[in-house]
């Protein structure tokens, strides 16, 4: 691994980026896709939220076009994001990062003035972050050509998948130059999906794995706090948010009603609180994240349009109080801390209704939980009672719940048993007549059975 950023020899312009942002040493996504990227070579990258992976293509898409300039060209470089916050994130470490270059880029989603944006595509940006909806309406309407592109990457593939993105994506791959460069970044690359993609955009890619999606990130601490229903888990909420130390905490719930309900709860109990969902205006998002970034609130109720490309420092606690419905939205919730080698911490509020979905998120990403609890908040709500294991304890179970008469074997029901059914005889009735018949010559399916009432009109029991 490089010891410092100067080990690439990147342009002098790009340094003093690296220098004013304070980078000084590459993570580990970073040393082994930067000296790829710049030979050129096509990637298939996995790697976990956090990691650094977006200067890992930032920087040598940079220090391509720092080294050779092309000013009558069209759009040299493209970056396809699956959210608006996901591209303005980039766009964001794009600024920091090229502040002394001359390059300049431009951000296209939707939500958007499509005017403001056809007049950015005018001015020929040389890299653009965009989103597949609202670009490929600009594609399709003549307003953005890529038959100038020289690097396509492709950020956050699985959530692009999840969305229903993929023909989106490759009705973009298929208008770009086909000599371009391609990188293709996923937190999985076991996705269902995903190699429709990669089949179209890269060319005999190097694959690169970095702190693999079910591997457990190291500057996270994963707790789980058990609950008893909703209103329980806003009083937990309320205690953690008073009572615990940080700067920025970010709670997931998994409806926008209930994002909306909850962060009503949390400012009439006195929390500088703001919401985030999906269906809020694009103005009204931005200006909710911006007053996150600026600490004017420290508290961000979200649904996990949030989950993804949010990097806003001092996040220091991640909370679900909602448990999310896979492991991957919980790696993506809990990726928004413990970010660029900080240290994190995030907590589940887990009810019983949620139980076997947490034991299922714990064996796919090889997760150690570690348990906690409240004084004064304890939930009556334990977790499951053990279970006996298979058959045998479950009959043992039985046995022992039905006491020592049903302990007692059962006599086997044998063929030769039932043979001899009528031939031993019963003791007398009262009457002095002999209970029972000889039947034992007589064939199997004729014999008569000895009954437990008497005939019409025989005083005799059969």
């Amino acid at each position: 691994m490089n010891r410092n950023f100067a080990d690439f020899l990147f342009p002098d312009a790009l340094m003093r980026g690296l220098e004013k942002e304070g980078f000084a040493t590459p993570t580990q996504v970073q040393a082994q896709v930067i000296p790829a990227a710049m030979e050129g070579l096509d990637l298939l990258v996995s790697a976990a939220t956090g990691s650094g992976k977006t200067a890992a293509f930032l920087l040598p898409i940079m220090e391509r076009l720092v080294g050779a300039p092309r000013p009558d060209s069209g759009t040299r470089a493209l970056v396809l994001v699956p959210t608006r916050e996901l591209a303005r994130q980039i766009h964001v470490h794009f600024t920091r990062l090229g502040s002394y270059t001359r390059l300049n880029n431009g951000v296209i989603t939707g939500g958007d003035s499509k005017a403001h944006q056809i007049a950015t595509l005018r001015k020929n940006p040389e890299i653009l972050v965009a989103t597949p909806g609202r670009l490929l309406e600009l594609l399709e309407t003549g307003e953005a050509d890529l038959s100038d592109l020289e690097i396509l990457v492709l950020d956050e593939a699985d959530r692009m998948l999840d969305m229903g993105f993929v023909d989106d994506v490759l009705t973009i791959i298929a208008r770009t130059n086909p000599a371009r460069q391609s990188m293709l970044f996923s937190a999985t690359l076991h996705h269902r999906g995903l190699s429709r993609i990669t089949e179209r955009m890269l060319r005999e890619p190097r694959v690169v794995t970095v702190n693999p999606v079910r591997e457990q990130h190291p500057n996270i601490t994963n707790q789980v706090l058990l609950s008893d229903g909703p209103e329980h888990k806003q009083q937990q909420l309320l205690w953690l948010l008073r009572n615990e130390n940080y700067e920025k905490a970010l709670v997931f719930s998994n409806t926008r009603d209930g994002a909306t309900a909850l962060g009503n709860y949390l400012i009439g109990e006195g929390q500088r609180a703001a919401v985030l969902h999906g269906e809020l205006e694009q103005r009204e998002r931005n200006r909710v994240v911006g007053l996150l970034h600026s600490g004017r609130v420290n508290v961000l109720i979200a649904t996990d349009v949030a989950a993804r490309g949010l990097d806003i420092p001092g996040v220091e606690r991640v909370i679900n109080f909602d448990l999310p419905r896979s492991g991957d939205d919980y790696l993506h919730r809990t990726g928004r801390t413990g970010r660029a080698g900080e240290q994190g911490v995030a907590i589940s509020l887990v009810g019983a209704s949620e139980w076997n979905r947490l034991e299922s998120i714990e064996r796919y990403l090889n997760l150690g939980l570690e348990r906690r609890s409240i004084d004064g908040l304890k939930a009556s709500f334990k977790g499951p009672t053990k279970r006996s294991g298979g058959k045998k304890g479950a009959k043992k179970t039985a046995t022992k719940t039905l006491g020592a008469k049903a302990a007692t074997p059962k006599p086997k029901d044998r063929l030769r048993d039932r043979k001899n059914i009528g031939k031993r005889r019963r003791p007398k009735a009262a009457s002095g007549s002999e209970v029972g018949v000889e039947a034992g010559h007589a064939p199997l399916g004729k014999r008569r059975i000895a009954r437990t009432e008497p005939e019409q009109g025989s005083g005799t029991k059969y």
